[in-house]
């Protein structure tokens, strides 16, 4: 079924701050015919941390990269996780404990946990003037 997947960088401006997300360096597209493709949905990295997001009753959504207007990209398995970038946030601090090792490495092989501040967002506001995508396409 086809579902509408929100860059992260709009859902940053839509939150009005800093976003984190995880996502899956093995999945990444690549045009390498000697490297396997792989199955986003069945990457066991991210089963995992889904699974543990819905029994901590975090919410989450599937999130596309930072917006491009010269490239378009597949979904390669990103999520963002709806908690708030905030050192001092209890949840936060659950989502970061699971994902992180305590000096800032990644705990589950195969996923990478980051943020993207606001301010970084900021540069593709264009983007959500209505319309903005309907003429890019119109110009392809």
């Amino acid at each position: 079924m086809p579902q509408l997947i929100e860059h992260i960088d709009a859902i940053s401006r839509a939150k009005a701050r800093d976003v984190v997300f995880v996502w899956f360096p093995e999945c990444k597209l690549t045009f390498d015919p000697d490297r396997p493709r792989c199955d986003w949905e069945t990457h066991p990295a991210r089963v995992n941390i889904i699974e543990w997001l819905d029994a901590n009753l975090i919410a989450w959504q599937c999130c596309a990269h930072f917006a491009s207007e010269d490239a378009l990209r597949s979904y390669d398995g990103r999520i963002y996780i709806d908690v708030p970038f905030d050192l001092a946030d209890p949840i936060y601090q659950k989502v970061a404990a699971y994902l992180e090792n305590p000096d800032g490495t990644t705990r589950i092989p195969g996923a990478r946990f980051e943020c993207l501040p606001l301010s970084r967002a900021l540069r593709n506001k264009h983007h959500d003037v209505p319309g903005f995508w309907e003429k890019w396409a119109e110009d392809l």
